[in-house]
């Protein structure tokens, strides 16, 4: 239990920054650790959109630890909202990642938190993502479908689909998401049988 307490602690003193370039083979590993069989995939889309950022808008976060261990990783990139009056950003947060052995520490919702300060900074009007609702709902995100989203793919579970308003959100800001070619380059848009 002590143990667990001072992991805890240590999670909030770990520091989220910018990712930087020198950072990429640690989120690789991060991703390989985090995300098993799937990290290979991970790391092709994080590969592909890392220059998007640059180019039109997004953002990229490391949690590191006291030793400057990458131990968390968060991006949010620019999709394509086809909303009723015209095309509009959609920002995305994929992937999420946090080295398995700190799971549970507080790290992922600190870089979710970071990820939507930024994207509030920014004059984002809402953050989008596919994932599990009992983890993000706790994290303000609800069901994007009711909101007016709808999904890139029917392969992605209802549910699973969400968006976190942000302050400068408008009511008309509704329609089909279209993701970022990487994702569907790397067939990574919700779930195959």
């Amino acid at each position: 239990m002590r143990a667990a307490a001072e992991r805890r602690r240590t999670a909030l003193t770990a520091g989220i920054r910018h990712e930087l370039p020198t950072d990429a083979a640690a989120v690789a590993e991060l991703h390989l650790a985090a995300f098993g069989e799937h990290g290979a995939v991970v790391n092709a889309i994080v590969h592909d959109l890392r220059p998007t950022i640059a180019e039109l808008g997004g953002c990229s976060f490391v949690a590191v630890d006291a030793d400057d261990r990458v131990v968390g990783h968060v991006m949010a990139t620019m999709s394509l909202l086809d909303a009723p009056a015209r095309l509009m950003p959609a920002p995305v947060l994929s992937p999420l990642a946090v080295s398995p052995e700190r799971q549970g520490d507080g790290i992922g919702s600190a870089l979710v938190q970071r990820a939507l300060e930024h994207g509030e900074a920014a004059g984002w009007p809402f953050v989008l993502l596919e994932g599990d609702p009992g983890y993000y709902s706790r994290l303000g995100f609800v069901a994007a479908g009711r909101l007016g989203f709808r999904r890139p793919s029917l392969r992605i579970p209802e549910a699973a689909f969400q968006v976190h308003r942000l302050s400068s959100h408008r009511p008309e800001m509704t329609g089909t998401v279209v993701y970022a070619w990487p994702f569907w380059a790397h067939d990574a848009v919700g779930l195959r049988d």
